[in-house]
């Protein structure tokens, strides 16, 4: 009996923890540290590059299918909006898995050497489980906290963009110095965490908490600390080497500060179990409502006034009201979006912007090679991206979201900011210097991180959230278009016809593996992306102009109301009706109804 009693007890507060917000929250947080595998490109890119004998074109033709695997999200968008988030993230593990195993098996030669369009297809379809991954998860954590959007893409984007150096260590630790391993890691990690936390990623309806923001402070600490952890590692690394006990050590710590946030979980979600029970209590110790107050008849629903008859429209009228835009903030339709001057113009910036630090993200490891650093300061380079990568997405998150609330400091216009920094980046690629790749993967870093959190915040601000996750997908979408004109067309085309000059002058055969060294390998092609860059900063300086006023006003106020509303009949509910739990499910839906609206 005491035994039973003692498992109910436990049962209670367990249920409550794995079922809650919170723990939604820090499973989303695994999820996307295993989804930014496609920013580690630039590690394994080489193996790829000698074990297929392609050239830089060919293998930037390749990272052109991952970005546009990474970010074509259309389609995962869309299917969110059929089916739940944990099918999403199913989907997702299955194509994770299939694409990057097939890539693996090729580079390792278990299998017949595949065509490069087959290569391009697998790449594909790993790299777009990135897109199921971002959707299932971020999407729905932005919906469970809609007033603090900015601060939940940004924790969730810093995740991101730190998986590329939790990859990098915990591959070292369980495969040592073989990169063509990091593929196969790849494959099955992030797989199986969308598999263990399909049941936790749903759509929970709940009332904004008061504490809400100390709570992602928290988060930030600690998120902080491992990507502080991890720079250290990687200086650490870079002077010593290290043996295979040692690295094991290091990916404890790291494994130790990814699952340190469920600490704050469970501290929160037993605090909400304790509030509830002690709400029981005061409802059970209330006097029962007198027969006269449950007996009263619903008041009388008044008749129906007749309906008039539609007027008839025409073909054009009907059409151009599918076309006609609400007010900025309002829920667009897909359409709606899609053709509306924002969303073109977030489009073009997207192109430029991105699209520059992804060619210098992809090609990081080419150009460490062609300026002379070793395999060993090449991965240092990759971690330093993504480790600011992460940098760059929780500031921007955190920064913009404060700067808008307490300031009015227009999103697009700290956009504008980060664009023009990025030139700083470009420009140290195109005219290096002893040294100066450190600081250009840092700066790199950043100002790729920084740009998704705003861009997402700003297409969700503006387009509403009732087709959040496929008109955000949409804007990703540019990305690979820019990767594919800067990266494919500008610079492995231009890389290799240096290299074919240096191999021309040496007299070499044009056999085997096309190798350029030198600075004037990435000169030409990061002179014509800064000058594309800062083009898409101008461009971004007409999106602040046309969204002044909208983000003068209070953007957030309608989610407050409905915040406030739920917490008064919370207490109300609790105390008198005997409620609490069934009134906040309905502040919760009215606040979904808004949304929806």
């Amino acid at each position: 009996m005491i035994s039973s009693f003692r498992a109910t007890s436990m049962v209670g507060p367990a249920l409550q923890v794995i079922r809650g917000r919170w723990f939604m929250v820090f499973g989303s947080f695994l999820i996307m540290s295993g989804a930014g595998a496609t920013y580690i490109y630039g590690i394994y890119s080489s193996d790829i590059k000698s074990s297929m004998a392609y050239n830089q074109q060919t293998l930037n033709t390749l990272g052109f299918f991952k970005d546009l695997g990474a970010n074509v999200g259309i389609l995962s968008g869309l299917i969110n909006e059929l089916i739940p988030p944990w099918a999403v993230l199913a989907i997702g593990a299955a194509m994770n898995f299939t694409g990057y195993f097939m890539v693996w098996l090729a580079v390792t030669g278990r299998i017949a050497h595949p065509k490069v369009w087959q290569m391009c297809l697998y790449i594909c379809i790993g790299a777009n489980s990135q897109t199921f991954a971002n959707t299932g998860a971020l999407v729905t954590c932005v919906r469970n906290f809609p007033e603090s959007r900015g601060i939940m893409i940004g924790l969730l984007k810093g995740y991101v963009g730190l998986s590329g150096a939790i990859f990098n260590q915990l591959y070292l630790t369980i495969y040592g110095h073989d990169s063509k391993s990091l593929i196969l890691l790849i494959a099955w990690l992030p797989a199986a965490l969308s598999i263990v936390f399909l049941g936790t990623i749903r759509i929970i309806k709940s009332i904004r908490q008061p504490n809400e923001l100390k709570i992602f402070y928290s988060f930030l600490y600690i998120a902080l600390a491992l990507a502080g952890y991890l720079m250290l590692i990687i200086i650490i690394e870079k002077q010593v080497s290290f043996s295979a006990p040692e690295y094991g050590g290091s990916a404890a710590v790291v494994l130790f500060l990814l699952f340190l946030p469920l600490v704050i979980v469970v501290r929160e979600e037993l605090s909400i179990q304790k509030l509830k029970n002690q709400s029981t209590i005061s409802v059970e110790t209330k006097q029962e409502p007198s027969v006269s107050e449950i007996s009263l008849p619903p008041p009388p629903i008044p008749p129906s006034p007749k309906l008039q008859p539609p007027t008839k429209q025409t073909r054009i009228s009907r059409i151009t009201d599918i076309f006609k835009s609400p007010k900025r903030g309002e829920d667009y339709t897909i359409l709606q979006a899609l053709v509306s001057v924002d969303m073109l113009i977030i489009f073009v910036v997207i192109v430029c912007g991105l699209g520059g630090t992804l060619t210098a993200v992809d090609n990081m490891g080419q150009i460490g090679e062609s300026l002379g650093y070793p395999h060993l300061t090449i991965g240092t380079f990759v971690s330093l991206i993504s480790i600011w990568n992460f940098g760059g997405r929780v500031a921007a998150g955190f920064a913009s979201e404060i700067l808008l609330s307490k300031h009015g400091f227009p999103r697009p216009l700290m956009l504008t900011l980060v664009l023009l920094v990025s030139c700083v980046g470009h420009i140290l690629i195109a005219f290096p210097t002893p040294g100066s790749l450190y600081v250009a993967s840092v700066i790199i870093g950043f100002c790729f991180g920084a740009q998704w959190p705003m861009i997402y915040a700003i297409i969700s601000e503006i387009f509403g959230l009732k087709y959040y996750g496929t008109l955000y997908n949409f804007g990703a979408l540019a990305s690979p278009v820019g990767s594919y004109i800067l990266n494919v067309k500008v610079a492995g085309r231009l890389y290799d016809r240096e290299a074919m000059k240096q191999r021309a002058v040496v007299g070499g055969a044009i056999t085997g593996k096309l190798t350029c060294i030198g600075p004037k390998c990435y000169r030409l092609s990061f002179i014509i992306i800064t000058a594309v860059t800062f083009i898409g900063s101008l461009v971004s300086l007409v999106l602040v102009i046309r969204t002044r006023e909208f983000y003068k006003s209070d953007i957030y106020s309608r989610f407050r109301e409905v915040g406030q509303m739920g917490t008064g009949e919370m207490c109300a509910g609790r105390n008198v009706n005997g409620g609490g739990e069934k009134d906040e499910e309905r502040a919760s839906s009215r606040a979904m109804d808004g949304n929806k609206r």
